[in-house]
């Protein structure tokens, strides 16, 4: 692949690298809601699949990974722009540029990983304890449960998507500083 940014160039790079990200999400994200769907069926059944227009009929896993997908792929290339951009001018060679591409969205992905699950353990004392009873009621007609624990997987995950944006210059940093040591 090194040999194919380097035929490209940087700019085409940039394009493959943000494809790459928002490709990423998407398979994230319908990853995602195959654990979500799993703690908090109704979650989807109730609310989201209503939400995103999910075709009556649909078996519910097809749903909501088609849900992930959905939500999920626009989020890879907003956080991707700013440190993709960035590195664009920044760092020197096209296949730098790209190994550090891949390795911010990387980064990211694992970071989300670790928020889902982090959120899901949060969903899970939230409603045990009754922490926030009284603040945070689910829609009509969604199992409180359910909504607590797919929804803070959820939410966690685009915070850590938030937060990947910033660790998304990393990689591209570090590109510039190696490529600039060599000169």
């Amino acid at each position: 692949m090194t040999g194919a940014a380097m035929r490209l160039g940087k700019f085409p790079t940039f394009f493959l690298l943000i494809a790459l990200a928002a490709l990423s999400a998407a398979i994230f994200g319908a990853l995602h809601n195959q654990l979500s769907y799993t703690v908090g069926p109704d979650y989807f059944l109730s609310l989201k699949f209503d939400q995103f227009g999910i075709a009556q009929g649909t078996a519910p896993r097809i749903g909501a990974a088609q849900v992930g997908a959905m939500a999920s792929w626009w989020m890879g290339a907003a956080v991707a722009l700013p440190a993709f951009l960035y590195g664009l001018f920044a760092v020197p060679k096209p296949q730098s540029y790209l190994a550090a591409g891949i390795g911010a969205i990387g980064l990211v992905l694992v970071l989300a990983t670790f928020a889902a699950l982090a959120g899901l353990v949060g969903g899970i004392a939230v409603e045990a304890t009754g922490l926030l009873d009284g603040y945070l009621e689910p829609p009509e007609g969604v199992a409180r449960r359910d909504f607590l624990r797919a929804g803070f997987m959820h939410d966690a995950s685009y915070l850590a998507g938030g937060l990947g944006a910033l660790v998304a210059f990393w990689p591209m940093r570090r590109a510039r500083t190696i490529d600039m040591a060599r000169g």
